[in-house]
């Protein structure tokens, strides 16, 4: 349960989707590609400064992955 619980509730990929669609309501014309680009990245820095919070039961969630995933795992 740990394992599908931790899958579902940390996807990473949907909140930086997320910010990108905020990033582009707000502004949908940019001067020239690398202001996109910077844009792209400062939005990117502020969507992963919230991933610093624990996972719950990670112990448990790491030993299933490790059965699961023999050998693929780091020790």
């Amino acid at each position: 349960m740990g394992t599908r619980k931790l899958i579902y509730t940390t996807n990473a990929i949907e909140s930086v989707n997320s910010a990108y669609k905020k990033l582009n309501r707000q502004r949908s014309a940019f001067p020239n590609p690398t202001s996109l680009l910077k844009s792209l990245y400062l939005s990117t820095m502020q969507v992963t400064k919230k991933w610093t919070q624990a996972i719950r039961n990670w112990g448990s969630v790491y030993s299933e992955f490790c059965i699961m995933y023999e050998g693929r795992m780091p020790e």
